[in-house]
């Protein structure tokens, strides 16, 4: 089976618990990505979705608001070494679509459901085509 390390994002974007909502969020669109990592220092404090983003928004932010505000504390995490459907069977179940993969205790990268459907096509793809 496929590891997570193998398919992974580990250009990272992170923010801090203190940053403002709305900058983490320009950061995300000029990334084009759907989820950060709160970090202190190489700590994992949260993760912050665009489903937080859009839980933000309902809620009527303010501009002062704060990433910690808003986060998913505590997020659930896989391990590099871990195959990717141990990641797809945890993001089926615990309904989101991003984990933050760790190696050896310390934040390695993230992984998507976007990247596990790429594992999948793959494997499913015709070959020799």
């Amino acid at each position: 089976m496929p590891l997570v390390a193998d398919h992974m994002s580990s250009d990272l974007l992170t923010v801090a618990a203190d940053d403002r909502l709305g900058e983490a969020a320009k950061r995300m669109v000029a990334r084009g990505v759907g989820a950060v990592l709160v970090l202190d220092g190489d700590q994992l404090q949260g993760i912050l979705t665009e489903r937080d983003l859009m839980r933000a928004v309902a809620g009527g932010y303010s501009d002062e608001a704060r990433v910690s505000e808003w986060m998913t504390r505590h997020p659930e995490t896989i391990d590099a070494s871990d195959e990717t459907d141990h990641a797809a069977s945890l993001m089926i179940h615990g309904g989101f679509r991003h984990l933050p993969v760790v190696d050896e205790g310390r934040v390695a990268g993230i992984i998507s459901i976007r990247d596990l459907m790429r594992v999948a096509l793959h494997d499913s793809s015709p070959r020799g085509v």
